[in-house]
C-alpha cells in the first residue's frame, strides 16, 4: 500500500513537472478582474459622452458610432483600458512567478505571447479597416470575436480555462452583429463582466491556497 502511495505521488510530481515546462501557470486571476473593473469604467465613461445633452437629439447609439468626429474619444477610452489592463497583468503575474518560482519570460511565456499576439495583432488591424471604411458597428463585435481567438489560441501554453472565456467572447462578439447598434453594451459585458467571473474563477481555483 505504501508502495503504490509512493508511485501516485511520484506520477503526481512528474505531471506537475511537466505541466510547469510545457504551460505558462502563473497567470494572476486578480489582473483579470482589475481588467473587467478597468473595461467597466471605460464603457461608462463612454456611455456618458454618449448620453450627454449634445446627443440627445439623437438619443441612437449607431448614430453617435456612424459619426466620425467622435471616433478619437473612443479610440483613446479603448486605448487606455487596454494598456492600463496589460501593465496591470504584467505586475501582478510578474509577482506571482517570483513567487512560484518561475520566471515570467521562459520559453513558454514566448510562445504564449506569440501566439496571442498574432490573432490580437490581426484582430486590431481588421477593426482600424473597418473604421477607415466607416463600418463603424461592426467594430466591437470584431474586439469580441479575435480577443476570443486569441485566447483559444493560447489556451495550448496556459491553463485550459482561458479557452472556456475565449468561447464566451466569441459567442457574445456574434450575437453583437446581430445588434450592431448596441456594441458599447456587449463590450462592457465581454471584457468587463466575463473578465471578472474569469478572474474571480482561476483566483479561487489555483490562487486562493
Amino acid at each position: 500500500m505504501d508502495e503504490l502511495n509512493s508511485y501516485s505521488r511520484d506520477l503526481k510530481e512528474i505531471r506537475t513537472m511537466m505541466e510547469k515546462s510545457s504551460r505558462f501557470i502563473s497567470l494572476s486571476g486578480m489582473s483579470g478582474v482589475i481588467a473587467g473593473c478597468l473595461a467597466l469604467a471605460g464603457a461608462y465613461f463612454a456611455s456618458l459622452e454618449i448620453a450627454s445633452d449634445k446627443y440627445s437629439e439623437y438619443g441612437q447609439l449607431p448614430y453617435f458610432f456612424g459619426n466620425p468626429s467622435y471616433y478619437a474619444y473612443f479610440i483613446i477610452d479603448v486605448a487606455l483600458v487596454f494598456v492600463l489592463s496589460i501593465g496591470s497583468a504584467i505586475v501582478l503575474t510578474a509577482r506571482r512567478a517570483k513567487k512560484k518560482g518561475q520566471n515570467i519570460w521562459d520559453p513558454v511565456a514566448k510562445r504564449l505571447i506569440l501566439n496571442i499576439a498574432i490573432p490580437l495583432v490581426t484582430g486590431g488591424a481588421f477593426c482600424l479597416l473597418l473604421l477607415h471604411h466607416g463600418f463603424v458597428g461592426l467594430v466591437p463585435p470584431s474586439m469580441l470575436i479575435f480577443y476570443g481567438l486569441a485566447l483559444i489560441q493560447g489556451r495550448n501554453y496556459t491553463i485550459s480555462d482561458i479557452g472556456v472565456l475565449g468561447t464566451c467572447q466569441i459567442v457574445l462578439g456574434l450575437a453583437n452583429t446581430f445588434l450592431l447598434g448596441y456594441g458599447l453594451y456587449f463590450w462592457a459585458v465581454g471584457f468587463g463582466v466575463l473578465h471578472i467571473i474569469y478572474g474571480i474563477s482561476i483566483y479561487m481555483k489555483y490562487e486562493r491556497n
